[in-house]
């Protein structure tokens, strides 16, 4: 979620997206030092981190009040309970990850992103090849 976005994930998004930035101006500039910076962009691994963000997600979010509270109650708590029903169709393990980083550090020449899932790999071809309102059609139906 840092070259595209999906609605209701806003603090999520603009972290990634930071990164994606910092990573970028990174690369230019030490562009020659020897110095080879690289993005790993994972898509969803097996992780802890919808575990982790249940609680915070229960305290300050007041969904059942809000005025999409019906796609609150039918998209994104199903998504966000989505650990106790299973993972991810997509989803990788950690080592996936670790994979793609191991290449990055011994390679002589670094790729500047490494995508990691199906999703990344698919994201990426469309923001290459798509208008920003025919992905944004997309993204806002998933």
């Amino acid at each position: 979620l840092g070259f595209v976005t999906l609605p209701w994930r806003g603090p999520y998004n603009s972290t990634k997206f930071a990164l994606e930035g910092l990573t970028d101006t990174l690369r230019v500039e030490l562009s020659g030092s020897g110095i080879h910076i690289s993005l790993i962009e994972p898509g969803p691994i097996g992780t802890s981190i919808r575990v982790k963000s249940v609680p915070q997600f229960e305290k300050w979010i007041d969904w059942e009040s809000s005025v999409h509270a019906d796609f609150y109650r039918t998209r994104l708590i199903p998504h966000l309970y989505a650990e106790q029903v299973g993972k991810d169709r997509f989803e990788l393990p950690p080592s996936a990850v670790t994979d793609k980083l191991i290449h990055a550090i011994e390679s002589s020449r670094p790729r500047p992103r490494y995508y990691v899932t199906t999703p990344t790999h698919i994201m990426g071809i469309a923001k290459r090849i798509l208008s920003t309102r025919a992905l944004d059609s997309i993204l806002r139906k998933l």
